[in-house]
């Protein structure tokens, strides 16, 4: 444990990066203090993969084994369209680096059940105000379960309050100067059995131009559910209920029974995920005391795939090196940004890449991306294409271990 004084931290947001973040912080003697906004934790969750970054920095802070892994050792994935016809396809766990598949929730339990018990949490609790010195922040905390506000003062606030941080907008400016929009939108659920007429083993992905549907297996429980879909206007689909916004963008054309299936699912689910696709883009991630973890800082979009691994690689190195810098804030959070930047660079360029396999934009790229996994299952091609995405490809970078010594 470092031999600087106990420290006070603020970590605002109760998700993957501020509960990796707080982990790595209590492991180098501060006290972290978890600010949530929910009443409570999260139990549920989306898919998600976990690349060798933050399966790395999982497995030093002690909690790769609670996080677990459901990845489906027999995974077949399957192209199909709406007459419900099969073809070879490409999923997730078919990835370079073969990432652990999950859900949401797996990940932050697994970093829940490492947090001491004396790590305090405040639920129902959001800030409205910041003041810094030299010496620390006084931040304004108001419980929206009472109406009250308190005042207290911390050596560092982390904001990892997710794509439309609060953190970041009272400290860095409006979320219209660093929100991008892709101009899609996804609706995800968890499914209560296996699709019909398709193996707990088997995944299916029906892309059209514009559009595309995805079911993720799962090794002990049923797959997950993913809709994605370009849009011209946001703010309409977000005007009525979220199984409306999906099925007129997957219309006007017949449904077919499987994508019918698929869509009455979605609309039946209890709890789902649907929001707008977007990246965070700032030219720095901290001011003085203040600083910015995982979705907050960088959203890397659903389509990279990183967004796990990232918020918890990135909590991980903010606490080794305010470690390896006790005395010297500014210059850990320094080194910190500049060991971070390239890999998110890299990542947020990649994600525009793979968003042409999880939904082509047009007809061309549904013709490319059709070419391309024709290829993919070409053995002699397909070998080739592969080793090449290993050795030198965008995907490779997925398994850097960013927070490595």
């Amino acid at each position: 444990m470092s031999k600087q004084a106990r420290r006070r931290a603020l970590v605002v947001g109760l998700g993957i990066a501020g509960i990796a973040t707080a982990v790595r912080l209590h492991q180098i003697g501060w006290s972290p203090v978890l600010l949530e906004r929910a009443p409570a934790r999260r139990s549920s969750g989306y898919f998600i993969a976990l690349f060798g970054a933050g399966t790395a920095s999982a497995r030093r802070l002690g909690v790769l084994e609670a996080i677990g892994d459901r990845t489906h050792r027999d995974f077949v994935a399957y192209e199909v369209n709406r007459a419900g016809r099969r073809r070879p396809g490409v999923g997730f766990a078919d990835l370079p680096g073969r990432p652990r598949t999950l859900l949401r929730g797996d990940v932050e339990r697994g970093l829940f059940s490492a947090l001491p018990d004396d790590v305090e949490i405040r639920y129902s609790t959001v800030p409205t105000r910041f003041v810094q010195d030299d010496q620390g922040v006084d931040v304004t905390l108001l419980n929206t379960a009472t109406a009250t506000t308190t005042a207290d003062r911390f050596d560092l606030v982390v904001g990892a309050d997710g794509m439309r941080s609060t953190v970041r907008e009272l400290v860095f400016g409006s979320h219209s100067e660093y929100l991008h929009p892709l101009n899609y939108m996804i609706g995800a659920t968890t499914l209560d059995e296996p699709v019909d007429g398709f193996s707990p083993n088997e995944g299916l992905v029906l892309a059209e131009p514009g559009r595309s549907v995805w079911t993720f297996p799962f090794d002990d429980r049923p797959p997950g559910l993913l809709f994605s879909y370009r849009t011209d206007d946001v703010d309409r689909e977000f005007s009525r209920p979220p199984s409306e916004s999906v099925r007129a963008a997957f219309g006007p054309e017949p449904a077919g029974a499987l994508l019918e299936h698929l869509l009455a699912k979605f609309e039946g689910a209890t709890e789902v995920l649907f929001d707008s696709v977007n990246q965070v883009k700032m030219p720095r991630w901290h001011r003085g005391r203040i600083v910015l973890v995982g979705d907050a800082a960088w959203c890397l979009s659903l389509y990279s795939g990183m967004g796990a691994s990232s918020g918890i690689a990135g909590g991980e190195l903010l606490g080794t090196m305010l470690d390896r810098h006790p005395g010297n804030m500014a210059e850990a959070l320094r080194k910190w940004e500049a060991r971070m930047r390239p890999f998110v660079l890299q990542e947020q360029k990649g994600a525009l890449e793979l968003r042409t396999l999880f939904t082509p934009h047009d007809r061309k790229e549904h013709l490319h991306r059709s070419i391309w996994l024709r290829l993919i299952h070409t053995p002699m091609i397909g070998s080739l294409m592969g080793r090449i995405i290993e050795d030198g490809g965008e995907m490779a970078n997925k398994n850097f271990d960013i927070a490595a010594a």
